[in-house]
């Protein structure tokens, strides 16, 4: 099954924050530290995301779904602050 996201919404698998540097510098998380993801589908009203995109955006502002054993997150596209 597929997640069609509707309006402004994206769908996307998030990715695992980089736990140390290239060099081995290991790193703490911050509570509202921005996190990574790679799109998945896009809503019919999303105008700068594209499927395939990397996105950065807030922890907080996302819903998290499972659908066939997949974590999925769905994300409004005002919430997204950068891609990648």
């Amino acid at each position: 099954m597929a997640l069609k996201p509707l309006k402004d919404k994206v769908v996307a698998i998030k990715e695992e924050p980089i736990k140390k540097t290239s060099s081995g510098i290991l790193l703490g998380e911050a509570k509202e530290a921005p996190a990574y993801a790679t799109v998945e589908a896009v809503g019919p009203e999303v105008k700068n995301i594209k499927k395939g995109d990397k996105i950065v955006f807030k922890e907080f502002s996302t819903t998290n779904i499972k659908v066939d054993d997949k974590d999925y997150i769905i994300v409004a596209e005002e919430d997204i602050l950068a891609t990648l």
